[in-house]
């Protein structure tokens, strides 16, 4: 095997990475703060630490699968880690419009409810090393056809991670279902993916869920590790890429569905979440090209 550790392919049309995959052995690739416009995919298999991401703090230990999407910020504090990574362009694969061919969009990306990583058993450990060696190669290897290849062992990979992250979301809400603030809890998400558009306020979701603004804090910060209106900003930043990667709708289109109808107010405000401008951000992600 060769001991080339990266191998990275590029748009050739943009100039943007596409399709890249690496191993590491410390954490000098994620000991800052990381904002791409590309998905991450990062298999730590050893070591341990602190995962910094959005606005909470997890911690970490080995056989550990990290999921980020397109400018979700994250860091890595720790010494001792290996594993590998594999990153990928919407342009290489687009998570949005493949919804229904790999369903990982909500589970293991941009699920604004979990934390953005999912724990790897022996049996998903051993799978997940053989397709990372098959693209291995087909990087190591280009014949006809590559591009579609490293797709297809890609969305193998977003598939069975997606299986095991629903399943640990199972158990999560099984747990769940044993405290006391369950309910509360499954209707609160019901109303963030019902009103976001519209509701903005925590106190709108109090009103809404009939419990003072207090005691929804609460619950909120200890079982979601956020605030509610850090939860409430993400579901609208969230829709908001997607609607700029998606669609031709002007900047000023999607904030007034959104319910902003002052375009430069939900601009500053996407650019407080998103650390990068909606207009820079459909420039850097695409804008609903596709190679595959």
């Amino acid at each position: 095997m060769s001991t080339q550790s990266v191998f990275t392919l590029v748009n050739p049309h943009t100039g943007n990475l596409a399709f890249k995959i690496f191993s590491f052995e410390d954490n000098r690739h994620f000991d800052h703060l990381q904002r791409h416009n590309y998905y991450s995919l990062i298999w730590v298999k050893e070591g341990s630490g602190k995962l910094k991401s959005d606005f909470s703090e997890y911690d970490f230990s080995g056989n550990t699968l990290f999921a980020f999407s397109l400018y979700q910020p994250f860091m890595l504090c720790t010494e001792n880690i290996s594993g590998v990574a594999i990153q990928f362009h919407p342009d290489f694969f687009c998570i949005h419009k493949h919804h229904s061919e790999v369903a990982c969009n909500g589970v293991l990306f941009n699920n604004i409810y979990q934390p953005p990583f999912t724990l790897i058993d022996e049996t998903s450990s051993l799978a997940f090393e053989m397709l990372y060696e098959q693209m291995q190669s087909e990087m190591q290897n280009p014949a006809l056809a590559q591009n579609e290849l490293l797709v297809s062992y890609l969305k193998i990979f977003l598939i069975k991670a997606s299986r095991l992250k629903n399943e640990q979301t199972a158990n999560y809400k099984t747990t769940l279902s044993e405290l006391k603030e369950p309910f509360i809890l499954q209707n609160l998400k019901d109303s963030i993916e019902s009103n976001f558009k519209v509701k903005h306020s925590p106190s709108d979701y109090a009103e809404d869920l009939n419990i003072s603004a207090k005691a929804l804090a609460k619950i909120t910060k200890t079982y979601f590790n956020k605030t509610l209106t850090d939860l409430i900003a993400e579901r609208i930043v969230i829709e908001a890429k997607r609607e700029l990667y998606l669609t031709n709708k002007t900047v000023k289109e999607i904030a007034f569905e959104l319910g902003y109808d002052d375009e430069y107010y939900f601009s500053r405000f996407f650019k407080n979440n998103a650390d990068v401008s909606p207009q820079l951000f459909r420039e850097t992600v695409g804008f609903g090209r596709s190679m595959n």
